[in-house]
């Protein structure tokens, strides 16, 4: 019972870390990546849609994003979105493509970025916290309606938290991976 219980905690965890990777991925850091922009909503006939649907984004030079939209009438509101999505880039088209400058990093907006990386961590820290919370609330009912001993509730609570710290551990390795890298020019 408890190590069931344990492997869906586990997995939860999984889920809260791949959410951190996922999230840290679209914080620019000087180099272009399709990451940055492919969640951007598009206004595409009335209903918002992720621009990584609506055209191929590729990286051609490090400095510099290139979409090619699957259907060009929709060039305009891709446009449009990338600028009110307030990323701090400035799209320009051709009416065929749309390219994306990658400016350098100043020191400040470097600093600023990694301020969001470290909320981040930490959002993903309170996330690990909270499903080590529900757990060890469904082995305490467990314990209280004797469905486990005592000892079986020590004993889980003692795995429960080496997965904790675990995931703990990884979430700041990500974080610090993603600083580093922010920091780098």
């Amino acid at each position: 019972m408890i190590t069931d219980l344990l492997q869906e905690t586990e997995e939860r965890m999984i889920k809260s870390v791949e959410a951190l990777e996922e999230d840290l991925r679209s914080v620019r850091t000087g180099r272009a990546s399709p990451a940055l922009v492919e969640k951007v909503l598009v206004d595409y006939y009335g209903a918002p849609t992720q621009l990584k649907q609506l055209a191929t984004i590729s990286a051609p030079e490090p400095q510099m994003l290139l979409i090619r939209p699957y259907d060009q009438t929709s060039i305009g509101a891709i446009d449009k979105a990338i600028m009110a999505a307030d990323l701090g880039l400035n799209p320009s088209n051709d009416g065929r493509v749309v390219r994306i400058p990658i400016p350098r990093l100043t020191e400040e907006r470097r600093r600023d970025l990694a301020k969001v990386v470290k909320k981040r961590t930490e959002e993903a820290k309170v996330a690990l916290r909270n499903v080590r919370r529900d757990s060890l609330s469904d082995m305490r009912s467990f314990e209280s309606e004797k469905l486990i001993s005592e000892d079986d509730l020590k004993r889980g609570q003692e795995q429960l938290q080496k997965l904790t710290d675990g995931y703990t551990e990884q979430v700041e390795e990500i974080g610090a991976r993603k600083e580093k890298e922010l920091m780098e020019i």
